[in-house]
């Protein structure tokens, strides 16, 4: 019995959400634009030096940094 009153239930809410009115639709205005094409003649040279930095020294951060170990990588003696 329950049930059958829950499968009614379920039916007439769907049937009552389907009879809705809902207004007509709005319709949308589009807009047309022309596309303006522009053409900039002016070139504008930058001399700016930058410099690459190349570490030679054995004890320098960088290198330290990328050559680390971890205790894991080393050797166990038994």
């Amino acid at each position: 019995m329950k049930t059958l009153l829950t499968l009614i239930f379920v039916l007439f809410i769907g049937v009552a959400a389907q009879a809705n009115n809902v207004g007509p639709e709005v319709k949308v205005e589009t807009v047309s634009m022309s596309i303006v094409t522009t053409t900039q003649n002016e070139v504008f040279v930058k001399n700016e030096n930058k410099v690459a930095r190349l570490y030679m020294f054995k004890n320098s951060r960088i290198k330290k940094e990328l050559s680390f170990s971890t205790k894991l990588n080393k050797a166990k003696l038994a």
